[in-house]
């Protein structure tokens, strides 16, 4: 347990510098919201969900594992945040992360080593099944949650739902166009937030949430080891020199 919570600890060191302030900024952001709204139960279950919640985009834009915890988390509040808005995708939108993102992270031993020297990029064939996937689902999503449910906002909803559990998938195959995926999610998710804000379903804070997922998502293509090559051998190298010193470590402590 010990070298776990280390592991843990060290997953949240060595971020480009870019992910720290934008953390910072949308800690402040999200303190103002919060009291400039009524402090209930639902408001603070919010301020605690988003600020999980940027953590953990921060910590896969940083091509650092320590996401799992912190998207389950997350998750946890923005489902309950999404039941309160009958934003009922949303709801299923953080189980998807859950499914793809967060278990697979905590549970697979492979995908937490080095993960960032396994990053790839899509062909021909994967951008295709990528962009077909995404509009069968928002089809299907859209109609489903329009007929069987009272959602007020189905089809924005199903936008927002269908883009952002492609995007999930996508990273957990460590594929980096996700962030094309990313990008679109954040604004769709911008759309959804700010529509339910304006018809009283949701704080204002969802859509702050929103918006720092969208910076982050740009901010991928130039300082994320997903995009950036000197970011990613300097992670490579930092993360061979842990795993040696982890060994090192481990051999004395059975010497």
């Amino acid at each position: 347990m010990s070298n776990y919570l280390h592991f843990l600890a060290h997953q949240l060191k060595g971020w480009p510098q870019q992910n720290y302030y934008l953390f910072f900024f949308s800690l402040g952001c999200q303190i103002m919201t919060l009291v400039n709204s009524p402090i209930i139960a639902l408001t603070i279950t919010t301020f605690i969900g988003t600020t999980l919640g940027v953590l953990c985009i921060l910590a896969i834009n940083a091509a650092k594992s320590v996401n799992g915890w912190l998207g389950l988390l997350s998750a946890l509040c923005f489902i309950i945040t999404g039941f309160a808005a009958k934003n009922y995708l949303s709801m299923a939108e953080q189980l998807a992360y859950v499914v793809t993102l967060d278990l697979p992270v905590l549970m697979s031993a492979n995908w937490n080593v080095n993960m960032v020297s396994k990053i790839r990029k899509f062909t021909g064939k994967t951008w295709f099944v990528a962009l077909a996937s995404t509009v069968v689902v928002y089809f299907v999503s859209g109609y489903l949650i329009g007929t069987f449910t009272n959602d007020p906002r189905p089809w924005v909803d199903a936008i927002s739902f269908s883009i952002s559990l492609t995007a999930g998938v996508i990273c957990f195959l460590r594929f980096n166009n996700q962030y094309f995926w990313w990008v679109a999610s954040g604004i769709a998710q911008m759309v959804l937030w700010f529509i339910s804000f304006r018809q009283g379903s949701a704080t204002l804070a969802m859509f702050v949430n929103s918006s720092i997922y969208l910076i982050n998502d740009v901010l991928a293509f130039t300082t994320s080891p997903w995009y950036n090559k000197k970011e990613r051998a300097r992670l490579i190298k930092e993360e061979n020199n842990y795993s040696e010193k982890e060994e090192t470590v481990g051999d004395v402590t059975h010497a």
